[in-house]
């Protein structure tokens, strides 16, 4: 605490002696000149009040440069100030970077309005800051209003990163401890200091004054076009309501009527649909027993045509092999006859050489003794020919009646086949026209079966669309509880609107209020003007001349000039942050102002 207060002084004097050196030289300052120095050594003593040390992986670090960086995000017309301090070369620490950031403010004239901006986001200087800090405290505030008088001054300095490094921050008493005996001096700076002092509180509150009107006047704009936008909103709502209410009705109409319409018709449903069924079971259980007889006639007939069937197969079978047997025969007798053709070419050869040797024997009967023997041989050879010839003869015979015999069996069992077949494709005829007699009564039923499904369908269609507007009448039920959710939602959104409207009167109200008062403050101000001590000899209010022992006070609201006892009272102004002294006379009419204005 004792430090702060402590810092706040000696800032105070150096703002103090940098204005007055500054106005008696009356020219740009320099870095080199010594009030200037130790007034960023006091101010950079003021921002590492209660700095908290960030851990890095280098050591420990403690800067006021990382507070200064957001100014940057906050303000963006201090980006200029960051960007031509990241480009400084010469820079190498963050204590020169904080260094050049603060003279670069400095000469703009604007480093009251940053540490304002930063002293406005205090939630995130708490982040760089302990609690209890200089610049979370009341004191930075005052601070900032102490260097707004800067903004007289005009500095010119030159920035080198070696020089702003290597600085070493420690205050220099000694011009603060100078006494200047002189009355001339002293009168001479006490008028620079009224005159900086009138200066400073005439921009300061003209300054402020302005803001707030403007800050009004956006409030006023804006709440006026919320206050037209809500109306309008009320008005579509209101309705939206009227329309919601009328569609309501109409449905709860539309729900009664289908609603009976819905249950008169499943109650006839019903009841037809239990004739129907009852109908449908009884024609069920006889067409159920005819198909069952009918479907065991179908077995039964199904497999006599199966033995039937196979002794057809069987018949088939045996003409097959019964003309198998007469091709054989026919391959045996056409082998025969060839045989017997070759035997009678054998005669006939045997005749002709008969002949030959006959002629040789008249021709040659001296060969005759010789070849008697020959012909023996051939006699007897003829013999045997002639008794194989015998026997082929009868053998060609016995085929020959072996095969009339076969022709005869093979007629009759053409015959015997014949008529089996025609008894078979009789009963298969008779097997025909009772299938198809059968089929056509399984026709007959399958349609009628068709026709009682057909009906089945119909009825459960008509079932599905009875469901159908069950579900309909069911989700116009949820849609009227919808609709009634909806309408009182509306109506407590109509409640909230209407109570934000008339809070939205009442802010309105208290704002018209607060202007009246500003306008009123500013004729006051405009009708007041800062006395000189000079012009002022006697109280305002009681009258009594001024003195040694009784000395002149200026009313912080009016300008005037008042003694001790009439001006005893402080006030909170809009111009100054902490309370200053007041005359009576204002102290009343301010009093009354704010309780007109809370009431």
């Amino acid at each position: 605490m004792e430090e702060r207060a402590n810092l706040m002084n000696m800032m105070k004097l150096s703002i103090k002696i940098l204005i007055q050196s500054a106005l008696s030289l009356g020219r740009t300052l320099d870095s080199d000149f010594p009030p200037l120095q130790q007034f960023f050594v006091v101010l950079e003593h003021c921002l590492k009040h209660g700095l908290k040390v960030k851990k890095t992986f280098m050591g420990q670090n403690k800067s006021f440069f990382g507070p200064l960086e957001l100014v940057e995000k906050l303000c963006p017309e201090a980006s200029d100030i960051a960007t031509s301090v990241k480009n400084l070369p010469e820079l190498k620490t963050a204590v020169g970077r904080g260094r050049a950031w603060l003279y670069l403010a400095l000469m703009q004239k604007k480093l009251a309005d940053y540490l304002k901006v930063l002293l406005d986001h205090k939630h995130l200087l708490s982040e760089f800051y302990e609690p209890d800090a200089l610049m979370m405290e009341e004191e930075g505030a005052v601070i900032v209003g102490l260097l707004v008088g800067l903004n007289v001054i005009d500095a010119n300095l030159c920035l080198k990163g070696e020089d702003l490094d290597s600085q070493v921050g420690v205050i220099d008493f000694s011009l603060y401890l100078k006494e200047t005996q002189d009355s001339d001096g002293k009168q001479y700076v006490w008028q620079i200091s009224a005159v900086l002092d009138q200066k400073h509180y005439v921009e300061e509150l003209n300054r402020h004054l302005s803001c707030t009107v403007a800050d009004l006047q956006n409030k006023i704009d804006c709440l006026e076009k919320t206050n037209s936008k809500l109306q309008e909103e009320l008005a579509a709502a209101t309705d939206r309501i009227g329309s919601l209410q009328e569609e309501q009705q109409q449905l709860k109409q539309q729900h009664e009527l289908i609603r009976e319409r819905s249950e008169k018709s499943v109650e006839v449903t019903k009841e037809d649909t239990k004739v129907e069924l009852d109908t449908y079971k009884q024609s069920r259980q006889g067409l159920d027993e005819m198909y069952s007889d009918v479907w065991k006639q179908l077995k039964e007939e199904k497999k006599v045509r199966l033995e039937l069937e196979k002794e057809l197969e069987l018949q088939i079978g045996m003409k097959t092999e019964m003309e198998i047997a007469m091709k054989l025969l026919e391959k045996d007798t056409h082998e025969k006859q060839d045989t017997l053709v070759a035997l009678r070419q054998q005669l006939e050869e045997v005749k002709a050489i008969n002949l030959q040797m006959f002629h040789k024997s008249q021709n040659a009967e001296c060969s005759l003794q010789q070849k008697t023997e020959a012909i023996s041989s051939f006699e007897g050879k003829t013999n045997e020919m002639l008794s194989s010839m015998k026997q082929m003869e009868e053998r060609l015979q016995h085929a020959e009646k072996a095969r009339q015999a076969a022709e005869e069996r093979c007629n009759k069992m053409k015959q015997e086949l014949a008529g089996r077949l025609d008894t078979c494709r009789q009963q298969m005829s008779q097997l025909d026209s009772k299938c198809s007699t059968l089929e056509k009564e399984l026709k007959s039923e399958k349609e009628q079966r068709q026709t009682l499904q057909r009906e089945l369908h119909q009825e459960k269609d008509a079932t599905s669309l009875l469901k159908t507007e069950l579900q309909q009448m069911e989700g116009l039920k949820k849609e009227l509880r919808k609709l009634q959710d909806e309408k009182q939602q509306l109506e407590k959104v109509c409640e909230e609107q209407e109570q934000a409207l008339q809070e939205m009167g009442l802010h309105l109200s208290q704002s018209k209020l607060k202007m009246e008062d500003i306008k009123e403050v500013n004729k006051a101000l405009k009708g007041h003007t800062w006395l000189k001590d000079d012009e002022a000899t006697h109280c305002k209010q009681c009258e009594k001349e001024f003195s040694i022992s009784r000395r002149k006070h200026h009313c912080r609201n009016c300008g005037d000039i008042f003694c001790n006892t009439c001006s005893s009272n402080e006030l909170a102004l809009p111009s100054y942050p902490k309370p200053v002294r007041v005359c009576d006379t204002c102290h009343t009419l301010l009093l009354q102002r704010c309780s007109s204005n809370s009431s």
